[in-house]
């Protein structure tokens, strides 16, 4: 099944897809319940900017492939509506789709993941992955208490993980409460106690979508942090 996504790739490259064989890294960026929007695109533009390739790439392709949504009440209604009708098997067959594309056109690429909100949760899923070298995981809410589609919660999948991985939370996030961070950090601790692969950062007063400009709940100097990781990450 085609997905559309959005792609962008360093200066002076542009848009030609097939012009990246030199780079060590590309990166994944998965959308929050609002579908590959105006900001979400930013991301993939602000990366190739940086010198790295990057496709967003969409999480409804099966019940809404060309979601493009704001930020109001009824948008977050409606991304909502097609999160419930999303499957963890269906996130983790587009994202190996996705990986399996980008690897045919070079094949010694680097995969590093970036998700946020529920794209945070689809990002942990994500990880799983055996091609995937680099996870960030922004404020994906309810990793320890679910699986999209059913199963056990998604962060009983944290052994399978063999890349690197950094969850991201603020602390003012009513969507991911404090039991929530515990059961996430424990998790990541079980598996990796001194923190070196599988670590969790938190962001004081930091809201839930503190990364996006055109939300209410930005928060500049939790986004610039955020920055600094991703572009840690990218030249790791």
């Amino acid at each position: 099944m085609p997905l559309r996504a959005w792609w962008a790739a360093p200066v002076p490259f542009e848009r030609e897809i097939d012009s990246f064989s030199f780079q060590k890294r590309v990166v994944i960026v998965l959308p929050e319940v609002f579908g590959v929007n105006a900001w979400l695109r930013s991301i993939t533009d602000r990366l190739a900017a940086h010198g790295i390739p990057a496709l967003a790439i969409p999480l409804f392709a099966r019940t809404a492939p060309d979601l493009d949504l704001g930020y109001s009440d009824q948008d977050l209604k409606e991304g909502r509506r097609h999160k419930d009708a999303t499957t963890a098997a269906q996130i983790l067959a587009d994202v190996s789709a996705t990986i399996l594309w980008l690897q045919k056109r070079c094949p010694a690429v680097e995969v590093m993941v970036v998700g946020f909100c529920f794209g945070g949760h689809a990002a942990l899923l994500a990880a799983t992955l055996p091609d995937v070298a680099v996870t960030l995981n922004f404020y994906g809410a309810g990793v320890s208490r679910f699986r999209p589609g059913g199963g056990e919660p998604t962060l009983s999948l944290i052994p399978q993980v063999k890349g690197r991985l950094i969850c991201l939370f603020g602390l003012a996030d009513s969507l991911i409460p404090e039991d929530d961070r515990q059961a996430v950090e424990q998790a990541l601790r079980q598996v990796d106690p001194v923190g070196d692969r599988l670590r969790m950062e938190l962001f004081p007063e930091a809201d839930h979508g503190f990364m996006c400009d055109a939300r209410g709940s930005f928060q500049a100097a939790a986004a610039e942090r955020g920055w600094a990781l991703i572009r840690e990450a990218v030249v790791f």
